[in-house]
Protein backbone atom coordinates (compact mmCIF):
# COMPACT_ATOMS: atom_id res chain seq x y z
CA UNK A 1 0.00 0.00 0.00
CA UNK A 2 1.07 3.59 -0.31
CA UNK A 3 1.72 5.38 2.66
CA UNK A 4 3.84 8.28 3.89
CA UNK A 5 4.35 11.87 2.41
CA UNK A 6 7.22 12.82 0.32
CA UNK A 7 8.54 16.80 -0.13
CA UNK A 8 9.85 17.24 -3.26
CA UNK A 9 9.53 20.00 -6.59
CA UNK A 10 8.68 19.83 -9.88
CA UNK A 11 10.79 22.01 -12.64
CA UNK A 12 9.27 24.22 -14.66
CA UNK A 13 8.41 21.47 -17.83
CA UNK A 14 6.63 19.24 -15.03
CA UNK A 15 9.24 16.99 -14.72
CA UNK A 16 9.02 15.08 -11.29
CA UNK A 17 10.42 12.52 -9.42
CA UNK A 18 8.24 9.49 -8.07
CA UNK A 19 9.48 8.59 -5.09
CA UNK A 20 11.09 5.04 -4.73
CA UNK A 21 9.03 4.06 -1.97
CA UNK A 22 5.73 4.35 -4.28
CA UNK A 23 7.52 2.61 -7.48
CA UNK A 24 8.23 -0.54 -5.43
CA UNK A 25 4.57 -0.40 -4.37
CA UNK A 26 3.82 -0.24 -8.03
CA UNK A 27 5.33 -3.15 -9.28
CA UNK A 28 5.15 -5.41 -5.70
CA UNK A 29 1.74 -4.75 -4.35
CA UNK A 30 0.01 -4.02 -7.71
CA UNK A 31 2.16 -6.15 -10.50
CA UNK A 32 2.81 -3.09 -12.83
CA UNK A 33 4.91 -0.22 -12.89
CA UNK A 34 2.30 1.77 -15.11
CA UNK A 35 -0.03 3.86 -13.62
CA UNK A 36 -2.71 6.40 -14.30
CA UNK A 37 -2.84 9.74 -13.10
CA UNK A 38 -5.77 12.94 -12.73
CA UNK A 39 -7.32 15.02 -11.12
CA UNK A 40 -8.28 13.83 -7.24
CA UNK A 41 -11.56 14.97 -5.68
CA UNK A 42 -12.34 18.26 -4.87
CA UNK A 43 -11.97 18.70 -1.05
CA UNK A 44 -14.70 21.79 0.30
CA UNK A 45 -12.98 24.19 2.44
CA UNK A 46 -14.28 25.41 5.43
CA UNK A 47 -14.22 29.14 3.45
CA UNK A 48 -16.59 28.19 0.97
CA UNK A 49 -13.58 27.06 -1.92
CA UNK A 50 -12.72 23.73 -2.83
CA UNK A 51 -8.70 22.47 -3.16
CA UNK A 52 -7.46 19.85 -5.51
CA UNK A 53 -4.65 17.81 -6.25
CA UNK A 54 -3.97 14.95 -8.36
CA UNK A 55 -4.25 11.09 -7.66
CA UNK A 56 -2.38 8.06 -8.76
CA UNK A 57 -3.68 5.28 -9.59
CA UNK A 58 -2.04 1.45 -10.24
CA UNK A 59 -2.85 0.93 -13.72
CA UNK A 60 -5.63 -2.46 -12.81
CA UNK A 61 -7.24 0.01 -10.02
CA UNK A 62 -7.79 2.65 -12.41
CA UNK A 63 -9.41 -0.18 -14.84
CA UNK A 64 -11.64 -1.82 -12.46
CA UNK A 65 -12.94 2.27 -11.17
CA UNK A 66 -13.08 3.06 -15.36
CA UNK A 67 -15.38 0.26 -15.55
CA UNK A 68 -17.73 0.90 -12.33
CA UNK A 69 -18.36 4.21 -14.08
CA UNK A 70 -19.04 2.91 -17.16
CA UNK A 71 -22.14 0.85 -15.88
CA UNK A 72 -22.86 4.08 -13.79
CA UNK A 73 -25.24 1.98 -12.11
CA UNK A 74 -25.95 1.01 -8.31
CA UNK A 75 -23.21 3.88 -6.97
CA UNK A 76 -26.21 5.89 -6.16
CA UNK A 77 -25.19 9.09 -8.16
CA UNK A 78 -27.63 11.21 -10.53
CA UNK A 79 -27.00 10.90 -14.01
CA UNK A 80 -25.74 14.86 -13.56
CA UNK A 81 -23.09 13.42 -10.50
CA UNK A 82 -21.45 10.69 -12.94
CA UNK A 83 -21.43 12.83 -15.92
CA UNK A 84 -19.48 14.95 -13.39
CA UNK A 85 -17.61 12.69 -12.19
CA UNK A 86 -16.37 11.39 -15.69
CA UNK A 87 -15.55 14.70 -17.15
CA UNK A 88 -13.46 15.38 -13.96
CA UNK A 89 -11.61 12.01 -13.44
CA UNK A 90 -11.85 10.05 -16.43
CA UNK A 91 -11.48 12.96 -18.90
CA UNK A 92 -8.29 14.39 -18.06
CA UNK A 93 -6.00 10.88 -16.76
CA UNK A 94 -3.12 10.35 -18.72
CA UNK A 95 -1.29 6.41 -18.66
CA UNK A 96 1.99 7.25 -17.32
CA UNK A 97 5.54 5.09 -16.18
CA UNK A 98 8.36 6.72 -14.64
CA UNK A 99 11.83 6.32 -16.38
CA UNK A 100 14.49 4.56 -15.55
CA UNK A 101 15.78 7.28 -12.83
CA UNK A 102 12.09 7.59 -11.74
CA UNK A 103 10.99 11.00 -13.16
CA UNK A 104 7.43 11.15 -14.39
CA UNK A 105 6.17 13.87 -16.20
CA UNK A 106 2.34 15.91 -14.93
CA UNK A 107 0.83 17.15 -18.18
CA UNK A 108 0.18 21.11 -18.40
CA UNK A 109 -3.47 20.58 -18.23
CA UNK A 110 -3.19 18.24 -14.55
CA UNK A 111 -0.43 20.81 -13.31
CA UNK A 112 -2.65 23.80 -14.16
CA UNK A 113 -5.48 22.15 -12.51
CA UNK A 114 -3.98 21.12 -8.74
CA UNK A 115 -2.05 24.61 -8.80
CA UNK A 116 1.48 22.52 -9.14
CA UNK A 117 4.23 25.34 -9.11
CA UNK A 118 7.51 24.47 -7.83
CA UNK A 119 7.18 22.82 -4.40
CA UNK A 120 4.80 19.27 -4.24
CA UNK A 121 4.10 16.74 -2.05
CA UNK A 122 3.16 13.23 -2.52
CA UNK A 123 0.99 11.80 0.09
CA UNK A 124 0.16 7.72 0.27
CA UNK A 125 -3.40 6.50 0.26
CA UNK A 126 -3.65 2.99 0.38
CA UNK A 127 -4.68 1.99 -2.81
CA UNK A 128 -3.92 5.31 -4.23
CA UNK A 129 -1.21 8.37 -3.85
CA UNK A 130 -1.84 11.79 -4.14
CA UNK A 131 0.12 14.80 -5.37
CA UNK A 132 -0.47 18.42 -3.95
CA UNK A 133 1.53 22.06 -4.22
CA UNK A 134 2.58 22.56 -0.50
CA UNK A 135 0.32 25.35 -0.23
CA UNK A 136 -3.04 23.68 -1.73
CA UNK A 137 -1.82 20.98 1.05
CA UNK A 138 -1.78 23.15 4.20
CA UNK A 139 -5.26 24.49 3.21
CA UNK A 140 -6.68 20.47 2.87
CA UNK A 141 -4.55 19.63 6.03
CA UNK A 142 -6.14 22.41 8.32
CA UNK A 143 -9.77 21.41 6.79
CA UNK A 144 -9.18 17.60 7.51
CA UNK A 145 -8.52 18.58 11.29
CA UNK A 146 -11.95 20.13 10.87
CA UNK A 147 -13.25 17.27 9.61
CA UNK A 148 -11.81 14.76 11.37
CA UNK A 149 -14.08 12.28 13.56
CA UNK A 150 -13.16 13.32 16.80
CA UNK A 151 -14.41 10.53 19.63
CA UNK A 152 -16.24 8.79 16.58
CA UNK A 153 -17.05 4.94 17.93
CA UNK A 154 -15.89 3.76 14.49
CA UNK A 155 -12.17 5.01 15.45
CA UNK A 156 -12.58 2.97 18.45
CA UNK A 157 -13.49 0.21 16.32
CA UNK A 158 -10.78 0.39 14.05
CA UNK A 159 -8.14 0.93 17.08
CA UNK A 160 -7.65 4.76 16.57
Amino acid sequence: MFRGNFETSIDVKGRTSLPAKFREVLVDSFGDERFFMTNSNPVRLGDGGYSSGLVIYPYNEWLALEEKLKVGTGLGLSSAELASVKRRIVAPAVECVADKLGRILVPPHLRKSACLEREILFVGMLNKAEIWSQAEWEKVFRQDIENFPVDSPVLAELGL
